[in-house]
């Protein structure tokens, strides 16, 4: 399984808020998000796992390219492991252009799973996913998206479902701004987006349509996939947070000791 980190933003809340590291080294439960994500990968078979960080905060950058010399440690007591890890240092207009930075990297016969530097999630609930996504894919569908009912966002993306989970609608409110896509069998599923997306590399054409039309917002690469046909399934996390402000680092810390 190939895995993919977006770090590239710039943190801006949290600097105005006082905190004085970037974004990706911020620190919940005393492990950096950047290094919690990559330690929970490897523990769950990665293959490579791809990071894009922005130009600006060469701080990120020195703590990658030491990752890649030193490894890392996947437990406490345990010996450094080499981390299959390559990166690309780029400031970008968007997480989708983020995203497509890494495209060529993720392309192939493998699928894999992208989510932001900021997302907190429980790790044994990552793992339920993970076996979900396989079975997903298994069964012929294209994707696996987290969602959640649980609202940490400023500006959610609703996701619709039918009976099955399976995705019809991706909107920017309840009941959605977004044409609901017509099913046989529609049930009233609603959650909301949690920044974890398992695709195969089918879904990567639809991004480079996306971005060559000019398109810039993640939400709108989703739509793009309902409407290319690909088939996705949700799948529901308790609870996802994203740490944006500071207050949200100690809401991550108490989310993860519950």
């Amino acid at each position: 399984m190939r895995y993919a980190i977006i770090a590239a933003g710039e943190g801006s809340r949290l600097t105005q808020e006082g905190v004085a590291l970037p974004k990706p080294l911020v620190e919940v439960g005393g492990e950096s998000l950047i290094l919690r994500l990559l330690r929970i990968f490897m523990v769950h078979g990665a293959t490579e796992i791809c990071v894009i960080c922005n130009d600006r905060t060469p701080l990120v950058e020195a703590r990658l390219k030491e990752i890649q010399t030193a490894g890392i440690s996947l437990s406490p007591s345990a010996e450094k492991t080499t981390v299959p890890l390559r990166f690309v240092v780029k400031s970008t207009p968007s997480s989708m252009h983020s995203f497509y930075e890494l495209a060529d990297w993720l392309d192939g016969d493998e699928p894999f799973v992208l989510t932001t530097v900021d997302t907190v999630f429980r790790e044994t609930e990552f793992a339920e996913y993970l076996a979900a996504f396989k079975s997903c894919l298994a069964a012929g569908n294209d994707g696996l998206m987290g969602v959640t009912t649980y609202v940490d966002d400023e500006k959610p993306l609703y996701v619709e479902t039918d009976r099955r989970q399976r995705i019809t609608a991706f909107a920017d409110a309840v009941g959605g701004t977004t044409k609901r896509i017509e099913t046989a069998d529609e049930g009233s599923g609603t959650y909301v987006s949690a920044g974890i997306y398992g695709l195969t590399p089918k879904a990567l054409q639809t991004l480079r349509t996306c971005v060559a039309r000019g398109e810039s917002r993640m939400r709108n690469f989703q739509r793009a996939l309902l409407r290319d046909g690909l088939q996705l399934q949700a799948w529901a996390f308790s609870k996802v947070l994203d740490v944006d402000h500071q207050s949200d680092i100690a809401k991550a810390e108490e989310f993860l000791k519950e």
